[in-house]
């Protein structure tokens, strides 16, 4: 049996939402399909999979910035107006991306909306890691 030796992937998996959709549910169907959610994402925790993640509250609730003439313009809700919006995000651990579609094909908050799976971009995030490191260092 060949072993492994291949360092896993990490990947931000994006879900969105139609929000329509979810405030339409009854309460015990969404609390059902919470469920679900967290019992899989149990499962990727067990196979070493699941990372992180984050549950974003309503886009209504949202603020866009962005720069307009030299001045940072403020926007209440998402920047654009669309029937879906991100609902949260899934930090995943998959050996590539054919893995982590396989992974996240069997997520339940695929039957809510769709997921967008995107590799991590491991070489900034090693340049944050080392700038987060200097700055603890700094505060010791």
């Amino acid at each position: 049996m060949a072993i492994n030796t291949e360092k896993p992937m990490r990947y931000v998996c994006l879900g969105y939402i139609a929000e329509g959709n979810w405030d339409s549910l009854p309460e015990a169907e969404g609390q059902r399909m919470l469920e679900e959610c967290f019992a899989y994402d149990d499962e990727l925790r067990n196979g070493g999979h699941f990372l992180g993640g984050e549950a974003l509250d309503s886009s209504r609730n949202a603020v866009t910035l962005r720069m307009k003439n030299g001045q940072v313009d403020v926007t209440d809700g998402p920047y654009a107006e669309t029937k879906e919006v991100l609902g949260g995000i899934l930090l995943l651990e998959a050996r590539d991306l054919n893995h982590a579609i396989a992974l996240m094909s069997k997520h339940p908050g695929v039957k809510m909306g769709p997921f967008e799976i995107r590799p991590a971009d491991e070489q900034t995030n090693k340049l944050i890691a080392q700038r987060d490191a200097a700055f603890s260092n700094k505060e010791n």
